[in-house]
């Protein structure tokens, strides 16, 4: 089979989405079922897969403009499809994957991946002109698309019940944590983390982007109410990019830095976060929705213990190690953080359980189902 893979989203800040464009790519090249394997991004074909960087650039900085304007966001949507269309004429013999929603006018076959529907299901979370532009664009994806993948069961129903979209045509891959993350000695980790000024077990973490879906208000919320002596000793630090609407949120973890138990470090170079994850007492993430819910999955393969939401997705992905409950019921969770922090018999038992539990996903099998996808479309 000849693929087109978009890698679009492999950039600063390398959200989710972007590390599994990255990891897939990465095993992609080497399946033996695939012929060619061309990479594509915004209008042109890329000549090797790139890692994606640290560091905002001139592309970053201009794509936050558009997105702050709503006749810029307009320009983008009509334009972008008209240009993609040239950049891809004759190469109708290969797959279009779209890993990140966004199918462009294709005459070959196309398959797009959903991470989750959030533009529709939390598009208050969303800028109005963002969310107007993603309801567009995912509505006419589904229109083009002849397979989706899902990364979770949860949002393949989900998914199939909201656009009443054939089941049959929709197929749950699910991701994994990647190979950096994994349980290291406090040596091993003691001169990353002091860098931030931090000690091996000696914070409870949070990884994600800064905004309303995340949860984060109510975590700090739950955590407030804990003893002073246990947040003093294990304080919650946060790190993640800057979302929309975050503005309220950064003013709440402001109060809690104030008050000596907590600490949000920005966003944290990719080299730096498998530590941060190893070094961690607990990890904590009590989003409202998630597609998939990663950093979960890479706490666990972390030997690091989870207390999380019991929302959309995180069951599946969390299974039988991490403790759970709703995530706006702020006193049941400060109930679970503090079990997180101090019960050291069911602590040790979440590490193995989650170890366990995390080795059934790899990237390796998440790029071999993906292959089974392109499988079907080519033989439909």
């Amino acid at each position: 089979m000849k693929l087109i893979l978009s890698v679009e989203s492999v950039r600063f800040p390398l959200t989710g989405i972007g590390r599994y464009t990255y990891e897939l790519a990465s095993r992609l090249q080497h399946a033996e079922e695939i012929s060619e394997l061309r990479l594509f991004a915004g209008r042109k074909f890329l000549p090797e897969l790139v890692s994606p960087s640290d560091q905002s650039d001139a592309v970053h900085g201009l794509k936050r403009f558009v997105q702050k304007n709503a006749l810029a966001v307009e320009v983008y949507r009509r334009l972008m499809p008209i240009l993609r269309k040239q950049a891809l004429r004759g190469h109708e013999d290969f797959i279009y994957h779209s890993t990140n929603f966004y199918l462009p006018p294709f005459a070959g076959p196309r398959v797009a991946t959903f991470h989750d529907l959030s533009p529709f299901t939390w598009a208050h979370c969303h800028t109005p002109q963002i969310a107007r532009y993603l309801q567009r664009e995912l509505t006419q994806s589904l229109k083009r698309a002849d397979a989706l993948i899902t990364v979770s069961h949860c949002m393949r129903q989900e998914l199939a019940d909201y656009f009443n979209w054939p089941l049959d045509r929709i197929h749950a891959v699910p991701l994994a944590s990647s190979p950096q993350f994994h349980p290291r000695s406090p040596d091993a980790l003691r001169e990353a983390l002091a860098r931030h000024g931090l000690q091996p077990g000696g914070y409870s973490l949070f990884v994600g982007t800064i905004e309303p879906r995340k949860n984060i208000v109510s975590l700090l919320d739950a955590y407030s109410r804990l003893p002073l002596a246990l947040r003093q000793r294990w304080p919650l630090i946060l790190t993640g990019y800057h979302g929309w609407r975050s503005e309220a949120i950064h003013d709440r973890i402001a109060q809690a830095q104030q008050q000596g138990w907590a600490h949000y470090l920005g966003f944290v170079a990719s080299a730096d976060l498998p530590l941060l994850f190893a070094g961690a007492r607990l990890f904590t993430f009590p989003s409202h929705y998630e597609g998939f819910g990663l950093p979960v999955l890479e706490a666990m393969s972390s030997g690091v213990p989870v207390v999380c939401s019991n929302s959309s997705s995180l069951p599946e992905v969390a299974g039988p190690a991490a403790l759970m409950c709703a995530p706006d019921d702020v006193e049941g969770l400060t109930a679970l953080l503090q079990q997180g922090l101090e019960d050291e018999a069911w602590r040790a038992t979440a590490v193995q359980q989650g170890l366990l539990h995390a080795g059934g996903f790899s990237w390796e099998r998440c790029a071999q189902a993906t292959v089974e996808v392109y499988k079907s479309v080519r033989e439909r």
